[in-house]
């Protein structure tokens, strides 16, 4: 049931006669105040509600970062980590694939199978990190060389065609002369993904014929002969 009279006419909606005297309430409709103001004091009672119910361990004594304290023989509420501490998910307990070395002794081969989603990865990464001082080539001729950054050797030199696949991987995790590390830059597994690409750039500007498979290098001594 709705009050049919109100003393506003844009409250009239119906098309009623106006009344002049103030709109009668009826049990079913009260005022707009009187809503208001139940509301407000239903969100009030909440909020002291929620309040009174916080845990005391939101309050309890802690020491801050770096804080001091009287507790430790050294004043320092921070404590050093026990020897052998190892951080979850950095045991990095394969040596060759996390350091390129065996018992101290760079790796000759690249661990794991080498796959062309690898060298592609190897080839993204080396463009992007590696080529602004090696060139796309590898041979040393990168856009900050030309502009008169020390230039570094050529993989295409006998000394780096030789040298073993954990020589790169531990360059780039240690750094090497003006070159800094990129430990913190490229994950072991894209390291040696650039490694790979390294050697397949190696591989395309000293390869020979017999290097080609026989399925293969028999089309091209056809196309080669008269």
């Amino acid at each position: 049931m709705k009050c049919r009279e109100s003393s506003r006419p844009e409250d009239n909606l119906q098309g009623l006669p106006i009344s002049k005297s103030p709109s009668r309430r009826c049990g079913h409709c009260p005022s707009l105040n009187s809503r208001l103001r139940r509301g407000c004091v239903c969100a009030v009672a909440a909020w002291l509600t929620c309040a009174g119910c916080r845990p005391q361990m939101g309050d309890q004594p802690r020491y801050e970062a770096y804080e001091a304290s009287d507790f430790f023989p050294d004043g320092a509420a921070m404590r050093p980590l026990p020897a052998h501490t190892v951080a979850r998910g950095q045991l990095q307990a394969d040596e060759i694939f996390f350091t390129g070395m065996r018992n101290g002794k760079l790796v000759a081969e690249i661990p794991g199978q080498i796959t062309t989603a690898m060298i592609e990865r190897g080839r993204e990464r080396f463009n992007i990190h590696c080529a602004v001082c090696h060139g796309s080539s590898g041979a040393g001729d990168g856009m900050i060389v030309q502009r008169g950054f020390p230039t570094p050797p050529s993989f295409h030199s006998d000394r780096l065609r030789a040298a073993p696949a954990g020589h790169f991987f531990d360059v780039m995790t240690r750094g090497y002369g003006v070159m800094y590390p990129y430990a913190s830059r490229v994950t072991p597994e894209d390291r040696w993904a650039i490694v790979a690409y390294v050697r397949a750039v190696q591989l395309s500007q000293n390869a020979t014929l017999a290097d080609v498979p026989a399925a293969e290098r028999s089309q091209l001594e056809t196309k080669q002969s008269p």
